[in-house]
């Protein structure tokens, strides 16, 4: 709880250091563009997950459409993150934007002609899970080059994850609401509407002229080159491992909280609503204060202190028979989640080799986006015949464990922040 008291304070006393990343008009135009398409994409998760559990009441069903959406990142972000070294990652990220706002509609056409069923559900899942497995690598490297500055990248990283986390928090609370009012069709209606605000934004920024690796190579070759310096380079191989075991066993969590929310709490739509807007409350929090963080050195510290606060959460949301107790520690999770894996983006982004920023992004981005779908579809099927609270307590078990062992491996990644970004 100190940790956490010592972070509101910080957040209070840092404002102008958190958002001095909006000083640069093309990460401004991104900022605010973002803001309205990412609190449609929060309303359409919400209705999403409630949809499939109308039509089902399976745990199996929702980890399978997490399976769907995720499950291609697996195969394709690899190769996502070489072509990010090599293609205008501003046009690519129009295209995929485009066609995620088709998804969208598609959703809300055949919802709201009744049309829908869980095999559509799951396909047009995989469809938009295969954009995201390109627009994911291609958005994260595209930040630093709206950032003039190298050392404000940090900041711009973690204000862009105060941004998907301020959606997570506004915009479940909304989908629940609007779930009850008109239904899950115009939730996915109003996400589709939502992503002509990015599509804006992005017509209206001028980056200069990308960097772009030449293909001398095969996209197999700077694959395995990409790959080689993640193993090579220990710092960076111990957090990609840390990332592993918290993309596997503690996000799946989120799959499963229709169930938490129907069953183990006994509520509805609005409860649901509210434990997720809970989840990024504490998110926003923590990506605020990560925001303020002036001093790179004290990242990887602040990345072991995160991933145990998400382990020791999540630990006490499974077993939390309250209503009240659940929110508390839901805040806790968020709070611990965000830090760990957006201090860990910032880490990776800065101790790579540049020429290898794109993959090595691309490898950041597969660990939750990969595995997390794997891991979904095993929490979902051990749910079935363990129970949900168990399952997700003996998850958050191990990845405490992937924690405290993390906590052995600080110095080497203290040794080469140094040496790549001294303070």
């Amino acid at each position: 709880m100190q940790f956490i008291r010592s972070s509101f304070e910080q957040i209070r006393t840092s404002s102008s250091i958190i958002f001095k990343s909006l000083s640069y008009t093309n990460y401004r135009f991104y900022f605010f563009g973002q803001s309205i398409s990412l609190i449609g994409t929060w309303v359409q998760n919400i209705a999403l997950s409630w949809l499939v559990y109308r039509l089902t009441g399976s745990a199996f069903f929702l980890g399978t459409v997490v399976f769907a959406l995720h499950i291609p990142s697996l195969f394709i972000t690899p190769i996502a993150g070489v072509m990010a070294d090599r293609w205008s990652r501003r046009k690519t990220i129009m295209t995929t934007q485009s066609l995620s706002m088709i998804v969208a509609f598609a959703l809300a056409f055949l919802t709201l002609t009744d049309n829908i069923t869980v095999g559509w559900i799951i396909a047009l899942a995989a469809t938009n899970g295969v954009v995201l497995a390109f627009d994911t690598p291609f958005r994260q490297a595209f930040i630093p080059d709206m950032i003039t500055r190298d050392g404000d990248m940090g900041n711009a990283i973690a204000l862009n994850s105060t941004l998907y986390n301020l959606a997570r928090f506004i915009g479940p609370p909304i989908g629940g609401v609007l779930i009850g009012l008109v239904g899950e069709g115009w939730c996915f209606f109003i996400n589709g509407v939502s992503f002509l605000a990015v599509m804006a934004a992005l017509i209206r920024i001028k980056v200069s002229k990308q960097a772009i690796v030449h293909a001398q190579a095969s996209v197999l070759m700077q694959l395995k080159e990409g790959l080689n310096h993640a193993w090579d380079v220990k710092p960076l191989r111990y957090l990609l491992r840390l990332l592993f075991f918290s993309g596997f066993f503690g996000l799946p969590f989120q799959a499963l909280l229709p169930l938490f929310a129907a069953e183990v709490l006994q509520g509805d739509a609005t409860l649901l609503g509210m434990l997720t807007g809970a989840l990024g409350s504490g998110a926003l929090v923590g990506a605020l204060f990560l925001a303020a963080q002036q001093r790179m050195q004290k990242i990887p510290a602040l990345t072991h202190k995160a991933a145990l606060a998400f382990s020791l959460g999540l630990a006490v949301f499974a077993i939390s028979p309250y209503v009240w107790l659940s929110m508390m520690a839901l805040s806790a999770t968020g709070f611990g989640m965000i830090i760990h894996f957006n201090a860990t983006n910032t880490l990776l982004q800065s101790m790579a080799d540049e020429d290898k920023r794109g993959r090595i992004v691309a490898l950041y981005s597969l660990t939750f986006m990969g595995i997390t779908p794997v891991g979904s579809l095993a929490a979902g099927l051990t749910a079935e015949h363990l129970g949900v609270p168990y399952t997700v307590f003996a998850f958050s078990v191990i990845c405490l464990a992937s924690a405290i062992w993390f906590g052995n491996k600080l110095n080497p990644i203290i040794a080469l922040l140094a040496q790549k970004k001294p303070d």
